[in-house]
């Protein structure tokens, strides 16, 4: 039998499986459980060397980060803590803004900003008024015709604003005898004060007063109210007449002896006088609010009943 009869001899080797046990996939495995371990102890040294309120703070971080940073925690904004407060202002470090406390801030910051605008404006009308009063002093000075009556004008900053009085003196009033005519001087005083009243803005209330020597006017039965009244719009007239505008006067008023400049002696001539008063806003706005009130009272007839009596 020759050799290219013979039929050559194949082995086939057929390799098992089970060798993957001891391939490389238990080394990463063995990393995660490092790293979680290692994870794990640095937990627990943070928990043991962490404050009670910085813990709770963490808590509360992690179980819903959105609500601390808007609401806060107890612990999450002391001063110590490892997350700093949260809200508008992220370097805060003494507490957290709570629910409605970011509104409530608002409005006292907008109050407090109205608060300081008030103050200005207030600091400015009082400049105002105080270079009034030197104005007026100065024209005084300066004008030989008044200066003569200079003992005769009493000027003041008040509550109110700047308070002008032209008093008697026993010798030379300002007005006839048990009349409201004026006297010659006294004209020329107001119309130098009225024309210096239009370098401000501020309103003016006027009144007239009398001592307290009665006064009868005869069978009109006219006596001391009706007197320091009709005083009190006649020197009204000239402030006009020297140059205020008379948009100016707010009110007219006349107290008779009510209100007494010298109390202890109500017969002193001192008491009869006129009040001039530049208002300060708050003064006017008192005057303009009390006067809208009572023509609501009367357009609604809930004027009290002593009042419609009298309104005959």
């Amino acid at each position: 039998m020759s050799d290219d009869s013979q039929q050559p001899i194949i082995v086939k080797r057929i390799k098992k499986g089970g060798g993957a046990a001891h391939g490389g996939a238990w080394k990463i495995a063995y990393a995660d459980f490092v790293t979680a371990m290692m994870a794990f102890f640095l937990l627990m040294w943070l928990l043991g060397s962490t404050s009670q309120g910085d813990l709770k703070g963490i808590a509360e971080y992690f179980s819903m980060p959105i609500k601390v940073a808007l609401q806060g925690g107890s612990g999450s904004g002391d001063a110590s803590t490892l997350l700093q407060g949260g809200g508008e202002d992220l370097t805060r470090t003494n507490g957290q803004v709570r629910k409605g406390e970011m509104m409530a801030n608002k409005e006292s910051v907008k109050i407090q900003t109205q608060q300081n605008e008030i103050q200005v404006k207030e600091k400015v009308e009082a400049k105002h008024l105080s270079d009034l009063k030197a104005q007026i002093e100065a024209k005084i000075e300066n004008n030989p015709s008044l200066r003569q009556f200079k003992n005769q004008m009493l000027l003041e900053i008040t509550d109110e604003g700047l308070r002008i009085q032209i008093v008697d003196e026993k010798n030379r009033p300002m007005f006839d005898s048990a009349s409201a005519e004026l006297k010659p001087y006294t004209r020329v005083i107001l119309h130098e004060i009225g024309n210096t009243l239009n370098g401000v803005p501020n309103r003016i209330s006027l009144s007239g007063h009398t001592d307290a020597t009665p006064f009868v006017g005869g069978d009109q039965g006219i006596g001391n109210w009706e007197l320091s009244a009709s005083r009190a719009n006649a020197s009204r007239r000239e402030l006009v007449a020297g140059g205020m505008q008379d948009s100016k006067m707010i009110r007219v008023v006349g107290l008779a002896s009510a209100v007494p400049l010298d109390a202890a002696d109500p017969y002193n001539p001192i008491n009869r006088r006129i009040s001039i008063l530049v208002m300060n806003k708050k003064t006017e706005d008192a005057i303009l609010r009390d006067g809208r009130s009572r023509e609501g009272e009367v357009a609604s007839g809930s004027m009290p009943p002593a009042a419609k009596a009298d309104g005959r």
